[in-house]
């Protein structure tokens, strides 16, 4: 073990001996990530797992004498390396686990490859442009999108610890709630599963709130077939019988988890934006509409990731 707290990892169940994974480039919405991933694990009881990933480009010299004297693949590893080192001092007073880790590779990729071996992955919204870099849309997409594990993109609004020692990396209580979007034509039961548990660990209350498009998204054709004007509360109504049932089934599950439900009529981006604003976590699942975007993050998942002023957990719905 070492004095400054990072020892090797010990073994987790399921394989996931990575436990919390995130991707560090030393960008500030990277430090905002690895602080969140800090907590996380602490949360978790778990390891932290910080890895940068570097890329070697295929170079031609015309004259031997412009060929460098440290070779590329040398020169990357050594960059990423230093990146790490400012990682640590970043963890300085961090007192659980943690593994440095540099992978050659797209970070895209390696991060995803690696999620299959951690209980949760964890990015920036953004990054400097070589390792997360570009928008969100990249990696920040990319991973939650194909990850083996739940990942969280942290937004830039996140607020790290201010404190000394390990009281910086200690979770912070709070009362507001975690919130699940859930698509009752379509239910991520695995969205549901790892928001109830992530409001578990932090004895936090959970809202289950799902979106009624609104009629002028159902299409003429069916509007015209509408036999009824109140048909759309009658139909709200019967969803929120749903999505009550399957409150009262996580209470009956967990006894000491309050649960709260909600059926909107709106569009279903903003209520689930606005309610980023004011939730620990907001979770999502990954299903799309076709069999094509069933790879992908759906429409709503990636809207919200684009604008959200909170973390949001994105659960692939094989978890």
């Amino acid at each position: 073990m070492h004095d400054d707290g990072f020892t090797s990892q010990s073994p987790l169940p399921d394989a996931r001996t990575l436990g919390v994974l995130v991707g560090f480039d030393d960008s500030d919405h990277s430090v905002l990530a690895l602080h969140y991933a800090a907590r996380a694990a602490q949360r978790l009881d778990a390891p932290l797992t910080v890895v940068t990933a570097y890329t070697v480009p295929t170079m031609a010299y015309a004259d031997a004498a412009l060929i460098p004297s440290v070779p590329a693949e040398v020169a990357r590893l050594a960059a990423a390396q230093e990146l790490l080192e400012q990682a640590r001092e970043h963890l300085r007073g961090y007192p659980g686990e943690v593994d440095l880790r540099t992978e050659h590779g797209d970070a895209a990729g390696v991060l995803v490859k690696l999620s299959a071996q951690a209980q949760l992955a964890v990015v920036g919204a953004r990054g400097r442009g070589g390792f997360l870099g570009r928008m969100l849309g990249s990696v920040s997409s990319a991973l939650p999108a194909h990850a083996h594990c739940p990942t969280v993109v942290v937004p830039q609004q996140y607020v790290i610890g201010t404190g000394e020692g390990p009281e910086r990396f200690a979770p912070v209580p709070d009362d507001a709630p975690v919130v699940v979007g859930v698509d009752l034509y379509k239910p991520s039961e695995a969205a549901v599963r790892h928001a109830a548990e992530a409001a578990l660990n932090r004895s936090a209350p959970l809202h289950l709130l799902a979106v009624m498009p609104q009629p002028d998204a159902w299409g003429a054709a069916y509007m015209a077939w509408l036999p009824d004007p109140d048909i759309l509360d009658k139909h709200r109504a019967e969803l929120a019988k749903e999505l009550e049932a399957t409150a009262d089934s996580l209470r009956a599950e967990h006894p000491g988890l309050t649960v709260t439900s909600e059926v909107l009529l709106a569009d279903p981006v903003t209520p689930l934006l606005r309610r980023t604003a004011d939730a620990q976590l907001t979770v999502l699942g990954t299903r799309g509409r076709s069999r094509l975007a069933s790879t992908l993050l759906g429409s709503v998942s990636r809207a919200v990731l684009q604008r959200a002023e909170g973390p949001v957990m994105v659960v692939p719905d094989t978890q």
